[in-house]
Formats: C-alpha cells, structure tokens, sequence
C-alpha cells in the first residue's frame, strides 16, 4: 500500500510540473525562430551565453516651434499688413488730387490681393527654395510641403517656428513692394496695365531679388548654396535692397516710360488731403515694427533692438527734413515732415537690427536731408514726373540705407557685427569690405531692377497701352476707371 502511495505521489508531482512549464511558455512571447528541442542525453550542455543587445540609435526629436516666437511672427505679419492695407493706400490717396484717390486706393488693394494668391502658388517657392544663385525652384509651388507640421529655423541654431507664419510674413513684403511701384505712375496709368505689369514684375524683379538676397540654408546648414548677394555677405535686414531700391527703380521706369501728367509744372497739383497722408504714415509707422522688428524671427533682443532703430531713424529723419524745409521755404509743412520720417523708416530698413541706436539716428538724420533734395532738386534737374516721389524717397533712402548700413554695422560705432556662424562668434569686421558687399547689393537692385522694369513697361505699352486718354485723365481715374467717387458731398 505504500508502495502504490508513493507512486501516485510522483504521478501529481509530475503532473504539476507539466502544468506549470505549459503556462510558462503561454507567458512567453513568440520569437521569430522556432525553438527545436534537443534530443535526450546523459550530459546537460552548458546554457549559450546571451549576445549583447545594442538599442539602436534614438531618432531626432522633430522640431518644435517655440510659442513666444511664433506669437510675435504673428502680430507682425499683421502689422505689415496694416501698413499696405488702408496705410500705405491712404498715404499715397491724400498726396493725389481728389479725383484720383479712388484710383489709388483701389489699385493698392487689388495688388496686395493678386500678390497674395500668386504668392502662394509660385512665389515662395521661386524665393526660398533651392534652384540657383540666382532664382528657387517649384518644389514648393502651391505650398506642397507647408502644412501645420513644417518648421523654419529661425537666425538661432536649434530655434524653429512655423514654415507657414514665415511663408504669409515673407507675404506681405512681396505684396507691399508691388503696391509701392502705384506711386509712380498714380493719376494716369491704366487700372488694366498696372496689374498686369505688377504681376510680371513679381514674377521677373521682386523674385530675383528676394532669392538673391535672402536665401540660405539657416544657422544648421550655412554653408549650404545660397542667394548670389547673399554669398557676397550683403547685409539686408528687413529690404532695403529686396523692397525700398527695387520698387523705387521700377516707378523711376515706370514714370519715364508713361510720360508727365497733363499739366503738370504749369498747373498746381497739391495734394488734396494731407489729414489722409498723416494717418497713412502714422499707419506705416506703427506697421513698420513688425517689419523691421519682424525680419528677426525671433522675439529676442535684437528684435527690440530693430524696434528702437525705427523709431529713432524714423524721428530724426523727420526733423531732419522739415527742419531743412523750414530754412528753404520759411515754414516748417506736414508734408515735409510726414515724407521725412517715410525716408526714415525706408533707410533705418536695413540697418535694423545691425545699427546701435546713435547709429540709426545719424543715418535717420543724413536720409531727410538728402531725400529732400532728392525730390526738388534731383527731379528738377532729370526732368521725370514720379507722382509721388517713389524714387527720391524709397529708391534713395534705401541707397543710402544700404550702404549706410555698413558704416553703422560696426562694432566699434555701436553696431552688432555681422554673426560667424562656422565660429560660433561674431566675425572681425571690416567696414570697406563690407561697404564693398552693399554695393554689390545696391548695384544688383538698381541694374535688375531698372532693366526689368523698362522692358516690361515697354512691352506693356505697345500691346495694351499704358496710359488712360487724354479726356480720361483730366476727368480724374476715378470715374472714368471704377465709375465712383471717393467723395459724394
């Protein structure tokens, strides 16, 4: 009987066993080779040592954007839109005469609607993809690429925000340069020819330039292929060169080709709401910070550094005008001194956020003084009727903001330098081979521009005509073109 009890003993023990190791392999998971049990032997083979296992190396954390810098690239692209639409359009509505504020207002607001779609369907990707020194590429055309998930490195390594609030800023520069040419040619061109030259010259001037001027890899990739004046290290801050001497180049053109207005040094053509071009600047003013201060990506200190610039440039550049007007004429005018700071905030553009504060006044004050003899002196003595002075304010001022630049950059004269980023430090700087990368710059707007311009202004006028009729230019553009008035009292 014992025996038998200790038989059944085992058979449980067994049993158990079984049980036990089946819901360990249960517990176990599967592995891609098949496990073979070895035949049965006397000796128990030594267990295999386990390779060691290597992790494989951790993907990079996908960019982030940061918050507060997104933020702010937010409220500038805002602001430089404010200064196109009404600030810009009212600026240049109170400087034409009654009949033709209409006119102005709405060419300004139908380019900065025709730059906006074109922008997005071709225009940022020939700006700020790779192609060639010299003009992008389509990989980008309408915005393949650009949703929500893409970043942009910002000037700072490692400092993203949205590729899409840096697409819509970059934007509004393009929508503003175009509207900027209106001046030029404003109480006598065609509605019909102003938009068609706005479109080719986008396509053919302002994108050149922009690519040529802005383009590079960013601070993770600078020895990437850039821009061609960018590689020739020209300093642009926010477009002294892309915007200020490329739109002024183009109304120069623009107002040789069309010819003078009817009347005009015989009969008086004072502007017909100066209250208008007040706020129109005060507009552009305000909206200036996000241009300026926007061109930094970021909301650093140099961004604050840009902001202050524009307001002191700006302000001694205004005073600098009226009080040399005042010395002239006699009688210190709100035309003078609200066409002063314009000239300010064009010279200071570059400059932004290289100059220290005393640098950027004494650029400021240098800029009134010559932008006023600009539109007296040096358009009395070439003979051309830009309506506005487009040339004498955007195209000089940003000539002398542009090489300017170079001199106020200095590290010794209060500026920042210009950032080595294979160093990690700011460079050694060289005031003459700098100013010599300015004229590079400059020469390259005024020549491409200027060329550009003339051929297509041309070519405008011997298929469609440039100028309205002699009868529909006495009436006034507003109600022979758009069939309205700006004023019914």
């Amino acid at each position: 009987m014992k025996k038998w009890l200790i038989a059944l003993s085992m058979i449980c023990s067994l049993g158990m066993a079984g049980i036990s190791n089946a819901e360990d392999v249960a517990a176990t998971p599967a592995t891609p080779a098949a496990t073979v049990a070895a035949p049965e032997t006397a000796a128990v083979a030594p267990a295999p040592v386990a390779a060691p296992v290597v992790a494989a190396p951790a993907a990079a954390p996908a960019p982030v954007a940061d918050k507060g810098d997104t933020t702010w690239m937010l409220v500038a692209t805002a602001l430089v839109i404010m200064m196109t639409i009404p600030g810009l359009a009212l600026f240049y509505g109170g400087l034409v005469r009654s009949k033709n504020m209409l006119s102005v207002l709405t060419q300004i607001f139908t380019i900065f609607c025709i730059i906006s779609i074109l922008w997005v369907v071709y225009g940022y990707s020939m700006a700020f993809t790779p192609g060639n020194e010299y003009i992008g590429g389509l990989s980008k055309a309408f915005l393949k690429g650009v949703d929500v998930n893409a970043m942009a490195e910002t000037f700072s390594k490692g400092v993203y925000i949205p590729e899409m609030v840096f697409m819509v800023f970059q934007l509004t520069f393009a929508a503003i340069t175009v509207a900027l040419i209106v001046g030029g040619l404003a109480e006598r061109v065609k509605f019909s020819a102003m938009m068609i030259f706005g479109v080719l010259w986008f396509t053919f001037a302002y994108l050149p330039m922009a690519h040529m001027v802005w383009f590079w890899g960013g601070p993770s990739a600078f020895s990437d292929p850039s821009g061609f004046l960018f590689g020739k290290g020209a300093l642009d801050f926010a477009g002294g060169t892309v915007v200020h001497i490329n739109a002024g180049m183009a109304a120069l053109m623009g107002a040789i080709v069309l010819g003078k207005r009817i009347g005009y040094g015989k009969e008086a053509m004072a502007p017909h709401s100066l209250v208008m071009t007040m706020i129109g600047a005060s507009l552009l003013w305000v909206g200036w910070f996000g241009f300026n201060a926007g061109s930094n990506l970021e909301a650093t200190g140099t961004a604050v550094l840009a902001m202050v610039n524009t307001v002191v440039a700006t302000a001694a550049a205004a005073l600098s005008w009226m009080a040399m007007e005042w010395l002239i004429k006699g009688k210190p005018s709100l035309l003078g001194v609200t066409s002063g700071a314009v000239a300010g905030l064009v010279a200071v553009t570059p400059a932004a956020g290289f100059a220290g504060p005393m640098g950027a006044i004494v650029l400021g004050a240098v800029t009134g003084a010559v932008c006023l003899w600009s539109v007296t002196g040096l358009k009395h003595m070439l003979g051309y009727d830009d309506s506005l002075d487009v040339f004498g304010v955007h195209g000089v001022g940003g000539i002398i903001g542009a090489l300017g630049t170079a001199i106020v950059a200095n590290p010794a004269l209060g500026g920042s330098g210009v950032f080595d980023y294979a160093a990690g430090k700011v460079a050694e700087y060289s005031t003459s081979t700098q100013l010599v990368s300015q004229l590079w710059a400059v020469g390259t707007a005024v020549i491409w521009s200027g060329v550009v311009s003339f051929i297509l202004f041309k070519l405008i006028d011997m298929f469609m005509g440039l100028r309205v009729s002699e009868e529909e230019e006495r009436e006034g553009l507003d109600t022979t073109t758009h069939g309205e008035r700006a004023y019914n009292m």
